[in-house]
């Protein structure tokens, strides 16, 4: 195959761009090459494959009927209160229960219903709920007529969602301590949320040390860049090798010593990792365990656990460190539901950022009275929990604050479903599907990873250079340095393949490696983006051989 088109130049000020916006100007030239082509054979030869995002293509069809089922029922129950042309009124919580269960018994080909009678009986045999006001919450909020009250989350959707958390996020041993939860509009609110509300609160201030546990998803590099925030960022890198060639991804002892240092005020990681996609080993935990129990004791971990549900007895490092940790979980990955943005902040009751606030200066504690002095007669006592929520409407707000109910609905249902049989059966489906991908995405690339039983496999990153190491030496990577930007292979890949990957020198990993996502192609084109990438690590290599004479 020729070299790419586009000189070093461009390819250098390209490179400038966050990775997600690298991947559009790949999928520019893509469907820029595609158009070009002439024939329609060719064209299909040549459809573009973006593994560049994550948003999966399966879809849990289970819990959405059950909502669907749920929502003529609660339509129902409106007509039953007020009956006119396209008019109902508020469904009544008296006798809700007994009606369900006739609706159950009047409908039973609807689809979805019989998964909704097991989710609700589920819910209240395991939580203790009173049936008519479960069944009234669900039926009013799928309704969406009502105000979130609480503000924060639903009381029987809080407890669900705790539940669902404790299972799958605690490998069913949450700490003792109660966590409380606010329901945001997925994950990415509930990262804006944190650093908007933990600035003002005076917990970080501008210019503050912070650390990032890196590889790492885009936002938590380029958030704590802009000028509201500019803070000082100490890398904890994943630097460990298996083998030579062979990248584990893993943290050296010394690399997480970094965060004894008590100036460094607050860690974000995602756990399991973006892009390596690996669950924080024990050793670890262990480690950050240590220092907050030692030279660090307020240190602030964030913990983005979005891919924990693909990891085999995965435990949050909020189960092992809860007093110090902002747990942020979104079902987006899981459930195939990016577009219903449904997310949590989760944040135990004892916890040292509520101790930090009542340790402030008095002139910050007055300050902060006065910033929420119109929701309490005693704001110095409002939790961080609920100043989050408050400072997620400007405060000013706070009386029309929370997720929307139907949202919150979905939310519980996706979490009552995954309690289930059915819902452990589906999440052994989609493990199955990322793992068979990433198996013939490395057949095709001829590529050799690190065997890790924490590994989620819902994204791989390769490091080509280690990879040229590994295959022809150290010679052939230094001319790969020398001659090449590292994200040329991506473009090579777009330009010559159509073929969209990202760089994941953009996730502050090596410069030389690519992140591809197992989630969002179908099983086979894993395969084709293999054997493609193969072919353009050949052709370095002939490049080099043939620059050597």
């Amino acid at each position: 195959m020729p070299k790419t088109t586009f000189t070093r130049e461009e390819i250098q000020s390209f490179a400038q761009l966050s990775p997600f916006e690298l991947k559009d100007k790949f999928i520019q030239i893509a469907q820029a090459v595609q158009e070009d082509e002439p024939g329609q054979k060719e064209k299909s030869a040549r459809q573009m494959l973006n593994a560049g995002r994550g948003n999966p293509n399966w879809v849990a069809t289970g819990p959405r009927e059950a909502f669907y089922a749920l929502g003529y029922f609660a339509l129902s129950e409106s007509r039953r209160v007020w009956t006119a042309d396209n008019l109902g009124g508020m469904p009544e919580k008296q006798g809700a229960a007994a009606r369900f269960d006739a609706y159950v018994r009047q409908h039973p080909d609807l689809p979805g219903i019989e998964l909704l009678e097991k989710c609700i009986a589920y819910a209240v045999e395991r939580f203790g709920f009173d049936r008519d006001e479960f069944v009234h919450e669900l039926t009013d909020s799928s309704i969406g007529d009502n105000y979130p009250v609480p503000d924060r989350m639903l009381v029987h959707a809080e407890k669900i969602v705790r539940g669902y958390l404790a299972d799958e996020m605690f490998d069913k041993q949450p700490p003792q301590d109660n966590l409380s939860l606010f329901a945001t509009e997925g994950g990415t609110a509930a990262m804006c949320y944190i650093f908007d509300s933990l600035m003002k609160n005076g917990v970080l201030k501008k210019g503050d040390r912070i650390a990032l546990m890196v590889p790492v998803f885009t936002p938590y590099i380029e958030i704590p860049e802009l000028d509201t925030y500019e803070f000082d960022v100490v890398r904890v890198e994943a630097s460990l090798f298996t083998e030579t060639g062979v990248r584990e991804w893993r943290y050296p002892a010394e690399e997480v010593a970094k965060l004894a240092d008590p100036s460094v005020k607050l860690v974000c990681l995602v756990n399991p990792s973006n892009p390596p996609s690996l669950a924080l080993s024990d050793r670890v935990s262990q480690q950050i365990g240590e220092i907050v129990a030692g030279p660090n004791p307020n240190l602030l971990i964030v913990t983005d656990d979005v891919y924990g549900t693909f990891v085999e007895g995965f435990r949050s490092i909020a189960a092992e460190v809860p007093r110090n940790t902002l747990l942020v979980y979104s079902y987006s990955k899981h459930y195939g539901c990016t577009g219903h943005r449904l997310g949590v902040i989760g944040l135990h009751d004892d916890n040292v950022i509520d101790e930090l606030i009542a340790a402030l200066p008095q002139s910050e504690k007055e300050r902060l009275d006065k910033r929420y002095g119109t929701l309490s007669l005693e704001p110095s006592k409002i939790r961080f929990i609920d100043r989050l929520v408050a400072d997620s409407r400007q405060v000013a707000l706070n009386h029309t604050a929370g997720l929307s109910l139907p949202q919150q609905v979905m939310m519980s249902l996706f979490s009552l479903f995954d309690l289930l049989e059915e819902g452990q059966a589906y999440k052994h489906r989609i493990r199955a599907i990322v793992n068979q991908r990433l198996e013939l995405l490395l057949e095709g690339a001829q590529m050799k990873i690190a065997d890790d039983p924490k590994r989620a496999g819902y994204y791989i990153e390769l490091d080509l250079l280690a990879e040229a190491e590994r295959v022809h030496g150290k010679d052939f990577a230094a001319f790969l340095e020398k001659n090449y930007e590292p994200v040329d292979p991506l473009f090579r890949l777009a330009e010559q393949t159509s073929v969209v990957l990202l760089n994941g020198g953009g996730f502050e990993g090596p410069e030389w490696s690519v992140r591809v996502s197992l989630a969002n192609l179908d099983d086979l084109d894993y395969l084709k983006i293999g054997h493609h990438l193969r072919a353009i690590f050949n052709d370095y290599a002939e490049e080099w051989r043939t620059s050597r004479g």
